[in-house]
């Protein structure tokens, strides 16, 4: 039998694919705004004409970050730890009880996509438009889930479990005892008083 060879797989990254990497982790770390680009392409080892013919600005890059983070907090959220539920109340506090322990771990800077809505107020900004995007379609899904546990006002329902969900992700960067190891708790509770029973 013949082994079949990826001729990409001895190739280095590409150098989009290594600043899109760099900017990831920095602008994650640090913040979109607080991060150069003189910093991401020495961390991405390649020059300022390689980032500006991949993007073509700061916030073409951030944009890019934007929906990157977007795509793989999807996959975290309709997977917790790559299970799927039928049962939408146990995905929902599967992925809450989820994010409650990573909210307490070292290196935890919340969501990227709510911090890019705080560090640019003007919705003119492509970053920032990625995120609302991102944010008006995580309500409306949470919203479809609470509906689906049988919620008598799902759209209620669905509001406050954000509210939760954004609540971890702000007091999960203050200390290992905050609020947010209550989470999961909260969201019985929630969801408990907002379904009827049956």
């Amino acid at each position: 039998m013949t082994k079949t060879v990826d001729p990409s797989a001895d190739r280095p990254a590409r150098a989009a694919d290594r600043i899109r990497a760099s900017a990831s982790e920095l602008f994650y770390r640090e913040g979109i705004r607080a991060v150069g680009v003189d910093e991401v392409v020495e961390r991405a080892g390649v020059t300022k004409p390689s980032l500006y013919r991949s993007f073509a600005s700061k916030d073409d890059l951030a944009a890019a970050y934007m929906r990157d983070y977007e795509a793989n907090f999807w996959e975290k959220f309709e997977k917790p730890g790559g299970k799927s539920y039928s049962d939408a109340r146990e995905h929902v506090l599967a992925y809450i009880r989820i994010l409650s322990s990573n909210a307490v771990a070292e290196g935890y800077r919340g969501c990227g996509l709510s911090n890019a809505t705080v560090e640019y107020p003007s919705r003119d900004n492509p970053a920032r438009q990625v995120a609302g995007a991102h944010k008006k379609l995580f309500r409306k899904r949470l919203r479809e889930l609470a509906a689906l546990m049988g919620a008598r006002q799902p759209a209620v329902l669905g509001d406050a479990l954000l509210l939760l969900i954004e609540g971890i992700y702000s007091t999960g960067q203050q200390s290992e005892d905050g609020p947010a190891q209550s989470a999961l708790a909260v969201a019985k509770l929630l969801i408990d008083a907002s379904v009827a029973k049956r």
